[in-house]
């Protein structure tokens, strides 16, 4: 396997698919457009998976591998909601992402948005629970994605207003002993890595809701 890019050469990649990544943005954008799916009760939902897409630009270079992943990273990033939210199926993912990549990177996009796919339960808890984790573990980039997309929703939540900030910062909070170790394959493949980078980005942000101590420990036990 492929040692990570260094963050110049991503950076290139980057300009170079520029009008292929902002083509991602303005259908999946529109996607969750087309079914009234909003963020945070007012936002348009595009305002988180933009929040998501950041994370990818700031720290994909960790984790991408090789120049033909760019493409299926940031499809994955955002359409990773598509089906668990926009009504998409994985046929209709596959079919979407074989259009504007080839079959292989289609089919790494594809499985990331799969991965990260809740599944059907009445709780939280339910819906992300042992097999929804073991999924992310083992496709390639799911665990570096749901990665973002907490360190977006947690981003949010602790600078957003308004009391369901105040509930999720807690729900957050909660969760992130579980969290990190669940997503977390302890595997040699870079594309299935937890940068600490990230974990680190998380702590600073929720440094007045779980010490600081605490989140290390929980890493170094990653």
């Amino acid at each position: 396997m492929n040692s990570p890019m260094t963050k110049e050469e991503f950076q290139v990649y980057l300009e170079k698919y520029a009008d292929q990544i902002d083509h991602f943005r303005q259908l999946a954008h529109d996607l969750h457009q087309s079914v009234n799916q909003t963020y945070a009760g007012s936002l348009p939902y595009g305002f988180h998976l933009d929040m998501v897409v950041e994370g990818v630009r700031n720290y994909g270079y960790l984790v991408c591998v090789r120049e033909a992943d760019v493409l299926p990273l940031f499809f994955g990033a955002y359409y990773h909601d598509s089906i668990e939210d926009a009504r998409l199926t994985y046929n209709d993912v596959m079919r979407e992402a074989g259009l504007l990549m080839s079959t292989e990177q289609a089919l790494m996009a594809t499985e990331i948005v799969y991965a990260l796919t809740n599944d059907k339960g009445r709780t939280r808890a339910e819906r992300a629970g042992e097999k929804y984790y073991k999924g992310i573990r083992e496709t390639p980039y799911a665990p570096f994605v749901k990665l973002c997309d907490r360190l977006a929703n947690i981003t949010y939540s602790c600078t957003g207003e308004g009391n369901k900030g105040t509930r999720m910062k807690e729900v957050y909070k909660g969760e992130m002993p579980h969290f990190l170790p669940s997503i977390n394959p302890h595997s040699n493949d870079p594309r299935l890595a937890v940068p600490v980078e990230v974990v680190e980005a998380l702590a600073e942000i929720l440094i007045d809701e779980v010490d600081k101590d605490e989140i290390q420990r929980q890493w170094g036990e990653l």
